[in-house]
């Protein structure tokens, strides 16, 4: 951009230099033809007065442009702004369903161990229980049975002390 600016500046210098050292042919009268009419008249006025206006079109012109570029850009931006606020909201919504959906998993998970646990620990008693069970009647036939040792051993020993 600022080389095209700098080549208009010297296109321009150049112009207004070469006007100025022909400054009396410019203002030279000469016959004009309109088609309909001729007129005495400057030429090189008239076409520099064309020449500023033509110019003067074209930056207006230019500013226009860019005016609506301007406008355009900033139109743009404020879009680009709410939509990335709108997927900012999407984002975070996202994040929330996550966090719910992952609380949900670990209060389920948390409920499935405390029923195995408690199943676990109902086993492990009824477990107790029977081993218990066992025991006692394991004692009970261990005592019965040195019961019965002691009344054979009681028997046997009056039998031989009675003999004897």
């Amino acid at each position: 951009m600022r080389i095209r600016s700098l080549l208009l500046l010297l296109v321009l210098t150049l112009i207004g230099a070469f006007t100025a050292l022909n400054w009396n042919v410019f203002l030279a009268n000469t016959t004009l033809s309109f088609g309909i009419t001729t007129l005495e008249a400057p030429l090189g006025l008239i076409m520099l007065a064309l020449l500023v206006f033509m110019v003067a079109y074209c930056l207006v012109y230019v500013l226009y442009l860019q005016s609506n570029v301007l406008m355009d850009t900033r139109r743009n931006a404020k879009e680009l702004q709410a939509n990335r606020a709108l997927a900012d909201k999407a984002e975070a919504s996202r994040f929330t369903e996550l966090r719910a959906f992952l609380e949900a998993g670990m209060k389920q998970n948390a409920e499935q161990d405390k029923a195995t646990q408690q199943a676990l620990v109902a086993r492990l008693d009824a477990l107790e229980s029977s081993l218990r069970t066992s025991v006692e009647q394991s004692g009970n036939s261990l005592s019965a049975y040195i019961g019965e040792l002691e009344d054979r051993l009681a028997a046997d020993s009056a039998k031989s002390g009675g003999q004897g």
